[in-house]
């Protein structure tokens, strides 16, 4: 046994879980979220109000949360997992009976000091329960038909709850998270398979919909579906959204305009500058070089999940990480490629970045879970 070792086992057990915490993971939110208020900062003019400095008081909170999660034993959240999905599953019910509307979509339920969206809350109870599922699960059942529906129905079902807020976006979250759970605690590939020639079904019933009595989404989405295949045909109406955001993002070059510099975004042009779309900000004020450095801090991030998640023996700690994960990569991966042109506008945030409470507060709650398997993995 090192010194290093020796000194760590003969600690207190309250110092002992801060020593085992994962210090380069919480340097990486930190510096994430960094990123986040000083582009908050910059559409509001240069300004911390309104955004930044709320968005900054949050993240303490955030942190808050975090580190109240990560000490608390994984055993402990295996036995809550069940509790949080039903709570999730409760408050998605409850916005569609109650919830606050906003830009025509109603996800919120209005607490006074800030507005709660519940389908963040599922996105992290969803992987929780999978996780717990599996751990409990014999793996020689993982892929019997019967233990593979139970999964499934637990994804479905918030989904269609939130399908209907209306939240494509969230949904496809939901979705792929659930599914990146599956994948990874041995789930057949066959399943997979079939689901994918089940979703190209599904994706040509929708396009067959359009304009009958069946119609199967909004007509907004399908106007979505049409900008992002042809955003030059309606560039005044439809397509401004995402041509305003390529136009920025091709005008920061390799460094940018320089930061406050950003005239798609002070002047007003870019939409929803400070949510959805505030990646192409980053790009116009910092170019390629900045807009390439927050991807690496995103996979720096991942990089770190992957390896606790490896070094642990815990089925549901791995699996809880790998989850946590991979809604974290879909996060991002997902707004990216909308900005970029490459997806359809699902409304989906940029994680610790983008203005937005529930999503900043899950999202560290999430990597409380995270440094909590980290902390009391068997060492």
């Amino acid at each position: 046994m090192s010194y290093l070792e020796y000194t760590v086992k003969h600690v207190p057990s309250g110092l002992r879980k801060v020593l085992h915490v994962n210090w380069a993971l919480v340097l990486l939110l930190t510096a994430v979220s960094s990123v986040g208020f000083l582009m908050l900062y910059s559409v509001a003019g240069g300004s911390l109000d309104p955004w930044a400095g709320a968005q900054i008081k949050r993240f303490v909170l955030g942190l808050g949360v975090m580190f109240f999660i990560a000490f608390v034993p994984i055993w402990f959240w295996r036995n809550m997992a069940g509790l949080a999905y039903g709570v999730s599953l409760l408050l998605l019910v409850v916005v569609e009976m109650f919830g606050t509307v906003g830009m025509g979509a109603q996800r919120w339920i209005d607490l006074g000091f800030m507005r709660l969206q519940p389908s963040e809350l599922m996105k992290i109870a969803l992987v929780m329960l999978l996780a717990a599922y599996y751990d409990w699960l014999d793996p020689k059942k993982v892929s019997r038909p019967f233990w593979v529906l139970v999964p499934v129905l637990l994804i479905l079902v918030p989904t269609f709850l939130v399908i209907k807020q209306p939240d494509l976006g969230t949904a496809i979250l939901l979705l792929l998270g659930g599914a990146v759970v599956m994948f990874c605690a041995g789930v057949s590939l066959w399943y997979f398979g079939v689901v994918a020639a089940l979703g190209a079904g599904l994706v040509t019933a929708v396009m067959m919909s359009r304009g009958t009595s069946w119609q199967l989404l909004k007509d907004y989405q399908f106007k979505r579906i049409d900008t992002f295949l042809d955003p030059g045909s309606d560039p005044l109406g439809a397509g401004y959204h995402i041509s305003q955001a390529k136009i920025a993002l091709g005008s920061g070059g390799w460094t940018g305009r320089g930061f406050l510099q950003g005239t798609q975004s002070r002047l007003n042009f870019l939409p929803e500058k400070h949510t959805d779309f505030i990646f192409t900000t980053l790009g116009e004020e910092f170019g390629f070089v900045g807009a390439f450095s927050l991807l690496m801090l995103y996979v720096l991030i991942i990089v770190f999940c992957i390896s606790s998640a490896m070094q642990t023996k815990d089925r549901f700690s791995a699996l809880l990480i790998l989850g946590v994960a991979a809604t974290f990569f879909f996060y991002f991966a997902v707004n990216m490629s909308m900005v970029m042109g490459l997806a359809p506008v699902v409304g989906v945030p940029l994680p610790l970045v983008s203005y937005g409470g529930s999503a900043m507060l899950v999202l560290l709650a999430g990597f409380g879970l995270v440094q909590s398997a980290h902390i009391h993995r068997p060492r």
